[in-house]
């Protein structure tokens, strides 16, 4: 019993706790040493002494604890001084502990947020380092997210916590034309946050409910930033449609595809709000990627049945996503549109083609999405051999599992 409550405060809140701790000691590396400390002292005690009140806090305490006991200990402590001073008063409950330039108490996940996305940093560490902090995925996960070797991803990320501190990258979210430049990694990492809550890569389960809701509630805080920016609308409207099916994609540990799920069971106000959101952006005539995606999300969304489903909508607006992002990616899934609009040959023409550069070889959605329009052209053997490409690449227990009994009905 201990050790799951540690594992559920680790996963739900360890982000929160390292972020308030960088608040306070600006030092990445510290702040997520001492809270990994934390969390080993609460595996060694609490079988002993029990589970405290609020496991969370203790943690918080200890790992804060353990930051006065080594910056005390620093060589140059009069460099920590001011470090130990906001620790100190932060352990004497003083209430919020102002920063150098602070302009009001706001979200520690939010700043951890935008100082990760300093354009001081390339892209892909501000990615990498948003995902590790913040989303709390760990190296292994980033890694496979980016397909390359988990070393090269861990140095990746200490070299950007190295470059915050030697700058002096201060730990707040910054104002007004300061943010415009920050904008499109922030919502990037949002979003990847939020899809690996989706459809996991590492975890047992296939959807991480706490990195959808944090996702969410931290897109909900940008678009209360930057209320005419409709790419941040576009976002927040993309999840909270995507987040309206969620508890209906894994029954009884099986994966059920959007044609088969219980859409008496979505979040119909999730829909409503999504909806509305990305109706809202639009007409502010500045249209993007995500207010595409999103405008697709409401489609599905609305659809009272599957036959309800209006593809050739889809299929048009994946034509104008493809203009904008044009990525494999969004290849493979106007080719699904389109034959799920009623011309299978001509997507199955589309997956054939991008099968010829190899950019998707890796990617089993792509070798099942194949699968599946061959079954439905008849074409059994070749459906049969897709699945079982899809099989040698796919990893997820849940989605192996549906494809091998797609397989064995093929």
């Amino acid at each position: 019993m201990p050790a799951r409550v540690v594992e559920r405060v680790y996963r739900e809140e360890r982000a929160a706790i390292v972020a308030g701790l960088i608040r306070l000691c600006g030092d990445f590396s510290l702040a997520e040493d001492v809270v990994q400390d934390a969390f080993s002292k609460a595996l060694e005690r609490w079988p002993d002494e029990g589970v405290p009140p609020n496991p969370a806090g203790w943690v918080a305490t200890s790992a804060r604890r353990r930051a006065i006991d080594l910056v005390r200990r620093a060589e140059r402590f009069r460099e920590k001084a001011a470090v130990l001073r906001r620790l100190e008063e932060a352990e004497a409950e003083a209430g919020p502990v102002e920063l150098p330039g602070e302009d009001g108490p706001q979200d520690d996940r939010l700043r951890l947020l935008f100082t990760c996305c300093h354009p001081a940093l390339s892209t892909e560490a501000q990615v990498a380092l948003t995902l590790r902090v913040v989303g709390g995925l760990s190296t292994r996960e980033i890694a496979r997210a980016f397909l390359v070797p988990d070393t090269t991803m861990g140095q990746r990320i200490v070299r950007a916590k190295a470059k915050i501190r030697d700058a002096g990258i201060p730990f707040r979210v910054p104002v007004g034309p300061a943010l415009e430049p920050r904008l499109a990694a922030v919502l990037s990492v949002l979003y990847l946050i939020f899809n690996e809550g989706y459809a996991a890569t590492e975890s047992e389960e296939l959807v991480r409910r706490e990195l959808c809701d944090e996702a969410v509630r931290l897109a909900r805080l940008v678009v209360e930033l930057m209320p005419h920016e409709p790419e941040t609308g576009g976002l927040l409207a993309l999840m909270l449609l995507h987040d309206a099916r969620r508890d209906t994609r894994v029954v009884d540990g099986e994966l059920v595809l959007l044609e088969d799920q219980d859409r008496g069971r979505w979040n119909r106000a999730a829909i409503d709000e999504g909806a509305a959101l990305v109706e809202g952006a639009l007409r502010l005539g500045r249209v993007g990627p995500y207010q595409i995606q999103a405008a697709i999300a409401a489609l599905h969304g609305q659809a009272a049945t599957p036959s309800d489903t209006d593809w050739p909508q889809i299929a048009a607006l994946y034509t104008v996503l493809g203009r904008m992002l044009p990525t494999p990616v969004v290849r493979l899934n106007r080719a699904v549109a389109i034959a799920m609009a009623g011309d299978v040959s001509g997507g199955l023409a589309i997956l054939d083609a991008l099968s010829e550069d190899g950019s998707l070889d890796r990617y089993h959605l792509f070798h099942a999405a194949r699968a599946d329009l061959l079954r439905r052209l008849g074409r059994t053997e070749a459906a049969r051999a897709a699945y079982r490409q899809a099989l040698s690449v796919c990893t997820h227990p849940v989605e192996r599992r549906f494809l091998e009994r797609r397989l064995s009905h093929s």
